[in-house]
């Protein structure tokens, strides 16, 4: 996704902030995984464009993008958080665990969930960046297979 279908710059003035080169070489390592990208492949990014930008400056500089929504970012359980740059669309994640494959799916398919959280627990959910992690159906169909095959399952 590209960061240029927004207006980053103004909404970074508009909120207070000052836009700075190093921010927006930040924007950019974001931006350049095309998807989701740990903290640790954006500093990567980062520091082959500028070696003076620290972890420290990476870390305030993301917050700063998830507190203005301008970053999505998510901890699919396995320790790591992932950022995305923010789409004009809500959307959600299907992750697999076992060979990480991962679907983009639209928000009207958990949009009845959100709606339930709503009605049955009074609870309104924010979230525009879920993430949920199972077994894709080709692990599935391989993970069956073995256990059919082992010894151990007969």
């Amino acid at each position: 996704m590209s960061h240029d279908q927004k207006s980053y710059e103004d909404i970074l003035r508009t909120a207070g902030h000052r836009v700075t080169r190093q921010r927006i070489l930040i924007l950019d390592a974001v931006c350049e995984g095309n998807s989701h990208s740990t903290l640790g492949e954006i500093f990567a990014r980062v520091r082959v464009k500028d070696y003076s930008i620290d972890r420290s400056t990476l870390y305030r500089t993301l917050k700063l993008y998830v507190d203005l929504g301008l970053v999505l970012s998510a901890e699919p359980g396995d320790g790591e958080t992932y950022y995305e740059i923010a789409g004009p669309h809500r959307h959600h994640h299907l992750i697999c665990r076992r060979c990480r494959k991962e679907q983009e799916i639209e928000h009207n398919v958990v949009k009845l969930m959100f709606d339930q959280l709503t009605e049955v627990y009074a609870f309104s959910a924010d979230s525009d960046h879920l993430v949920i992690m199972g077994m894709c159906q080709a692990c599935r169909i391989t993970s069956s297979g073995i256990q059919r095959s082992s010894p151990e399952f007969r």
